[in-house]
């Protein structure tokens, strides 16, 4: 069930773009909206794959692992990333995006391998894009320094610039209100690579809503949701903030220097029972 409406911004002239940021599993927010309503989708799966596989997240910097989605826990809620509810991602990324468009999706290296090739059954994979984060992160054996990007289209469309590298330095949040906050820079070199103002940008794994935050500074419209109710009061706080003229309170020298903890009661987003829906 999709949860209330966030205070939206009008659209006239010299006013910023309309937002909104939902609370609700993704299949379900997704299978809300209108066929062909919005024109680029950046996303940042919560994947589950890599976690599970590697029982990490023990440590000081997110928590234990068992407590994901517990009161007083700090580790993220995960997306149940078998093949089959990827696949059902997909094909709603596909139905709800216009033609000619393009959609990013992010991965980690463990789910790229499992769940990457599944994005060329739905969508014409263009390239392999790498975020170097400039400073170590976790790891085994070799410790992490990047991320991936599966760059698709449906139909036809260049980007904005033809000497755009496929390889994205944007330095990763070293303290961060929310654990997988990722930097508003990331996501504004792909908006404005692939977005005009007035597209309608969507991410149905909004987190910390930087990518509202890139899409709003591009002049765009956002839709999207997170199943964590903290991801999503964290999310539309910023988001007002941003759209209000006011300062980013989680980047910049204002700042909140805090980490909140999850207040919700599932340890999954919900999706399964969604994906089975959509089989």
């Amino acid at each position: 069930m999709i949860g209330p409406m966030a205070a939206a911004v009008s659209t006239e002239a010299n006013e910023a773009p309309l937002w909104r940021i939902d609370h609700g599993d993704c299949l379900a927010f997704l299978q809300s909206l209108p066929a062909a309503s919005v024109d680029l989708v950046v996303t940042d799966p919560a994947y589950s794959g890599m976690n599970r596989h590697l029982m990490l997240g023990r440590g000081r910097i997110v928590g234990r692992y068992s407590d994901a989605g517990r009161p007083g826990g700090r580790w993220f809620q995960e997306f149940q990333d078998d093949p089959e509810t990827f696949r059902a991602l997909l094909r709603e990324l596909h139905r709800v995006l216009r033609d000619d468009r393009h959609v990013y999706v992010m991965f980690d290296s463990y789910s790229l391998l499992s769940l990457g090739h599944l994005v060329r059954e739905v969508f014409d994979v263009k390239n392999l894009l790498v975020w170097d984060k400039a400073l170590l992160g976790m790891g085994h054996y070799y410790r992490r320094r990047h991320e991936l990007i599966v760059f698709a289209s449906k139909g036809k469309r260049p980007l904005s610039r033809r000497d755009l590298p496929d390889i994205v330095r944007v330095p990763r949040i070293t303290t961060a209100a929310y654990a997988t906050q990722k930097p508003v820079a990331l996501f504004e070199t792909l908006v404005r690579a692939s977005a005009e103002p007035g597209f309608v940008v969507c991410d149905p794994f909004v987190g910390s809503g930087s990518t509202a935050v890139a899409a709003l500074r591009a002049g765009c419209g956002f839709r999207g949701c997170d199943a964590s109710e903290e991801a999503v009061a964290l999310a539309r706080e910023r988001v007002a903030s941003i759209a209000g003229g006011g300062p980013d309170p989680l980047e910049g020298p204002y700042r909140v220097k805090r980490r909140r903890t999850a207040e919700t009661n599932s340890s999954t987003s919900g999706v399964p029972s969604a994906a089975a829906d959509a089989r």
